[in-house]
């Protein structure tokens, strides 16, 4: 199946000179995917929900100012590296070319829609991420904003005084809050207004009750509940008790899943490849394919990098964090680390990974020592 099948020539797009205030407009009133960039016809890029939230940017900012870059996709296009394309990208959407010329978009929807009788094969515990950045309710919407950009996470679980599942709260809930009613004629009464908002209780924003899924569910089933009820992420509870978060599984991590391989090395997916600096894909995969082998029963099926960039600088290399997270026939393992430059970021996270490896290492031992012992001793 290639792109031809799946994308659209329907798209919304604004000029790159139009005000960022329209672009916050159309996200509030439409709440598209994303917001296609052109000059003078020419395409230039997208314009992101997730960037609005980032930014302190004015209304009267040009659109030029928050345009990223999003890979051009053809239309002949094969669908799993579409899905590599906007999964490493950080996108849910990308433009389509044919001939040379912007031909349409193709979106994280599409995709998911199209294989959808496919993913009654894989089980929400293949894939879903177990590792979880949640909110107390009684935080305030500032906070949550703050655990959104520190963590380049889309959604957060609200968690009750008692550690109990009490409502969700996303990005477009908050875009929704903060942008409502900004029209003001003056620059004071702007900031008065946001202020008050930021100080709003994540209780009075979050939705409540929510969606979710157990680790036993059908991915197919998963995707359907969350086109039924427009999300993009479900909490993952386990099957005994539907109170407790046990992860979180998004449409994007199932966009992931669509670009594993059978490949005779390993496959390594790495999001926002173009925080990049003198490190490559092919030596991020012998790193991590190194500290694999120090444990040689686990079987790497899938690795995921992702790394994200911090305002910091050090002599203008930005402070990066990044993330391995590993799924294997033992579980999934993971390592994060932050330096100056991905490079750096990628070390350290790669140091805590080899040492979480070899902890499930000497973990497994000591049980099968133990279980020795005990045979031993049931000799006697």
């Amino acid at each position: 199946m290639d792109i031809a099948d799946i994308a659209t020539s329907e798209y919304v797009a604004v000029d790159a000179d139009e005000r960022l205030g329209k672009v916050r407009s159309i996200f509030e009133r439409d709440n598209p995917k994303g917001i296609i960039v052109t000059n003078d016809g020419d395409y230039e890029g997208v314009i992101t929900q997730k960037q609005l939230v980032q930014s302190h940017v004015e209304d009267q900012t040009k659109a030029s100012a928050m345009t990223q870059h999003a890979p051009k996709i053809e239309r002949t296009a094969d669908v799993r590296e579409t899905a590599r394309v906007l999964v490493e990208g950080g996108i849910k959407v990308a433009p389509v070319f044919e001939a040379g010329s912007l031909w349409g978009v193709v979106t994280d929807d599409a995709i998911l829609e199209a294989v959808l009788e496919n993913l009654d094969a894989l089980t929400v515990e293949q894939i879903y991420t177990d590792s979880v950045t949640s909110i107390d309710e009684d935080a305030q919407v500032g906070q949550a904003i703050n655990k959104l950009r520190e963590n380049g996470i889309s959604r957060l679980p609200v968690i009750d005084e008692d550690g109990r599942l009490s409502g969700m709260v996303t990005r477009h809930d908050i875009v929704d809050v903060v942008v409502r009613d900004m029209d003001k004629s003056t620059v004071g009464e702007r900031a008065g207004d946001v202020d008050r908002m930021l100080d709003l209780p994540i209780y009075d924003v979050m939705n409540s009750p929510v969606e979710t899924t157990t680790l036993e569910a059908s991915v197919k089933d998963a995707v359907e509940t969350m086109f039924e009820y427009d999300y993009a992420g479900l909490v993952v509870t386990p099957e005994e008790d539907e109170s407790l978060v046990a992860g979180i599984i998004t449409k994007t991590d199932v966009l992931r899943a669509l670009t594993f391989t059978e490949q005779n090395h390993m496959d390594v997916q790495i999001t926002n490849i173009n925080l990049l600096d003198t490190i490559s894909r092919e030596d991020i995969r012998i790193g991590i394919e190194d500290v694999a082998d120090k444990y040689q029963d686990m079987q790497v099926h899938h690795a995921h990098v992702r790394f994200h960039e911090h305002k910091e600088k050090l002599r203008g290399t930005p402070l990066i964090q990044c993330q391995i997270r590993l799924r294997t026939n033992k579980g999934q393992l993971a390592g994060s680390g932050e330096g100056y430059g991905a490079q750096t970021a990628f070390n350290v996270a790669l140091d805590k990974l080899q040492r979480n490896v070899l902890e499930q290492k000497g973990i497994e031992s000591d049980e099968e020592y133990r279980g020795q012992v005990l045979r031993k001793l049931g000799e006697l």
